[in-house]
C-alpha cells in the first residue's frame, strides 16, 4: 500500500503573488499590526491592508489578533466586521461582500491538501461570502466555497459545500437546519 512521502513534496506550481520582499515585509506588517493585540486602530489597517494590495470597502472594522494571509488576494465591502482570532488564510481570492460578519475565531480556507496523492500537492480555490453573510465563532469555510446572500454559518460549525440565500447552517459539516428570516 502507498504511503504520503513528504520529502517528494514540490510547491512550485503555486505562485502566491507579490515578489519574496513583499511576501516578507508584509509578514512583519502582519505580525506587528493584525495579529498583535496592542494595534486596535480600524483605519491604520485598512491603510494598510490597501497599501498591500488589499481592495478594501467603507467602515470596514477589523479587530485584534487577526491573521490574513496575501492581502492581495483580499477584497472586502463595506461595512464589514472582522472579530478576534479570525484566519483569513487567502492564498488564493477571498471575497467577503458588504455588511458581513465573521465572529471572533472564524478561519476562512482556501488552501488544503490532496490526501490521495504521495506528494500530498497543494490545493487552492478562492472562497466567496456574500452581502449579509454571518460566519458564527469559531466556525470554519473551506475553500472552493460560496456562502450565498446572508447566509449564516452557526458557531464551530464547518463549510463543506456551498451555502444557499437566506438559510442557516450548523454542524459538522454543515447541514442547512432552518431559513433566515429577517425583521
Amino acid at each position: 500500500m502507498k504511503q504520503t512521502d513528504l520529502s517528494l513534496y514540490n510547491n512550485s506550481p503555486y505562485h502566491p503573488g507579490g515578489n519574496a520582499v513583499k511576501r516578507i515585509l508584509w509578514y512583519y506588517v502582519n505580525c506587528l499590526f493584525f495579529k498583535s493585540g496592542l494595534f486596535p486602530f480600524y483605519g491604520v489597517k485598512n491603510l494598510l491592508l490597501r497599501a498591500f494590495g488589499a481592495k478594501i470597502g467603507k467602515h470596514v472594522e477589523i479587530k485584534p489578533c487577526v491573521n490574513i494571509k496575501y492581502p492581495w488576494h483580499l477584497t472586502i465591502g463595506n461595512e464589514v466586521w472582522i472579530g478576534e482570532n479570525v484566519w483569513i488564510d487567502c492564498l488564493v481570492p477571498v471575497i467577503i461582500g458588504n455588511n458581513v460578519c465573521l465572529s471572533q475565531g472564524s478561519m476562512i480556507l482556501t488552501g488544503s491538501h490532496n490526501y490521495k496523492k504521495t506528494t500530498f500537492d497543494l490545493i487552492t480555490d478562492n472562497v466567496v461570502l456574500e452581502d449579509g453573510v454571518w460566519i458564527g465563532a469559531g466556525a470554519i469555510v473551506n475553500l472552493g466555497i460560496t456562502a450565498a446572500s446572508h447566509a449564516v454559518l452557526s458557531s464551530g460549525s464547518v463549510a463543506t459545500t456551498n451555502l444557499e440565500p437566506y438559510s442557516i447552517y450548523q454542524g459538522n459539516p454543515a447541514k442547512k437546519v432552518r431559513e433566515r428570516d429577517i425583521d
